[in-house]
């Protein structure tokens, strides 16, 4: 969203210093501030405002600050988090009625970029990049919205009971999608009952005139619909479901197949994302799409054609020839499970699991783990763990030791990196591909 520095310092009660310039989006990392984004800092275990030359020298046209100007065009407010906010909020009014917010223990990325990629076919479309999901992610995500936008795709992710009705208020959603219900931020929310609680924030939000999309395989999900005011469309295997998947088949490239069945009618889809639990996802994205008018061929041309978040069930091929599964991005007793189900189907002769921990799993963290050992091990799969954590396979301390721990691999092998974000397991893959290259 383009804005005048002006107008930001009007929208947020702040005082402008310097000359007066426009900006494109906002940031707060200047090391990934895009050239014309307003930099915002935030004080938290380093202190943004730090990084405000770094900013000005990535080409930041303005910033926001609560200290002292420090040259250039500034924005001084008493407090950046608050003004960005307030900010989103002021840029929201300024938006679409049709704002669609994603969420749900697991999917939320995928379901979200196969939506705004089948949204597009008709509809210039603004959505969260990455899986800017949380209290600074959403309202940056609205920033970011370009201008003549006809829809805008949000992910809403939560950390504690709460969060996800915040993300409404300020982003006032008139569509939602709850992909699943599963083990989750257990720490915060204390268990399953407590996830639904949170997601369903999302629904209870929707206005009258509004459209919940609702998983109807997942019963926790499907009874959320006594909780909305808005109109609701199901998603599913189950055939009771208004958008249907039948006839469901993998290949050995992990991308599913599968006849979409809806009011709009009938397809044959082929997924750009792989794994079968994908289907669900797109069977979410499709049906919310229909549900806005895009015809149901480009739906499904979409769905195929889709491009996806990365660190998400990425099949690629180091230099020696092996498999290499990237699920890196996050993880959950739920997601690792369908991944491990997803390396089986590899042509392979030998599979093996490199993991990090999963976060944030509350008093059961420790039984999750081991589950997740336990169907490895019968899957027939050798699990290396990196870093610390309750699986008992296995360990090594850091990337290089998980490749060296591997050993020689090639042509017949497949491996799966998959771990929270927090235990920075993605450097596995990353570590894999330029080792296997030079040797």
């Amino acid at each position: 969203m383009r804005l005048r520095a002006s107008e930001i310092a009007a929208a947020v009660g702040g005082t402008l210093h310097g000359r007066d310039t426009e900006v494109d989006g906002a940031g707060i990392d200047s090391r990934r501030l895009r050239r014309g984004e307003l930099f915002i800092p935030v004080v938290g275990r380093r202190d943004g405002h730090d990084y405000i030359p770094d900013a000005l020298a990535a080409g930041a046209p303005a910033y926001l600050t609560a200290r002292p100007s420090r040259g250039g065009t500034a924005v001084v407010t008493d407090d950046t988090i608050t003004a960005l906010n307030t900010l989103a909020r002021w840029a929201r009014r300024r938006l679409p009625d049709r704002v669609a917010a994603v969420t749900g223990s697991v999917g939320k990325t995928t379901t979200k970029d196969l939506l705004a990629a089948a949204l597009r076919r008709c509809l210039l479309v603004g959505a969260s990049p990455h899986s800017f999901n949380n209290e600074l992610g959403v309202p940056l995500s609205l920033l970011a919205v370009p201008a003549g936008a006809e829809a805008v795709v949000l992910e809403m992710g939560t950390g504690g009971a709460g969060e996800i009705a915040r993300h409404c208020e300020l982003a006032k959603p008139s569509a939602g999608i709850v992909t699943r219900v599963a083990p989750a931020h257990l720490e915060a929310l204390g268990d399953l009952a407590g996830v639904a609680r949170a997601k369903a924030e999302l629904v209870e939000t929707l206005p009258a005139g509004g459209l919940a999309v609702l998983n109807g395989d997942d019963p926790r999900v499907a009874a959320m619909r006594s909780r909305t005011r808005a109109a609701v469309l199901s998603f599913g295997r189950a055939s009771r479901a208004d958008v249907v998947a039948t006839a469901v088949t993998v290949g050995d490239d992990l991308r599913p197949r599968f006849r979409l069945c809806s009011p709009w009618g009938a397809a044959d889809v082929r997924l750009a994302a792989r794994g079968e639990h994908q289907v669900g996802n797109a069977l979410a994205a499709a049906a919310l799409a229909l549900a806005w008018g895009v015809p149901l061929e480009e739906v499904t041309a979409a769905l195929e054609l889709a491009p996806l978040s990365p660190g998400r069930m990425q099949l690629l091929r180091t230099p020696s020839g092996a498999m290499l599964l990237d699920d890196a991005y996050n993880a959950s007793p739920a997601s690792m499970t369908e991944a491990l189900r997803s390396l089986t189907r590899l042509p392979a002769q030998r599979r093996v699991a490199v993991l990090g921990a999963m976060a944030e799993l509350g008093a059961r963290s420790d039984s999750y783990h081991r589950a997740v050992r336990a169907l490895a091990l019968g899957l027939g799969i050798r699990v290396i763990q990196v870093g610390l954590g309750a699986y008992g396979a296995e360990r090594v301390a850091s990337a290089e030791d998980a490749v060296a721990a591997l050993g020689a691999i090639g042509d017949g092998d497949a491996v799966l990196v998959k771990g929270s974000r927090v235990t920075g397991v993605d450097r596995v893959a990353r570590a894999l591909l330029s080792v296997q290259q030079a040797s």
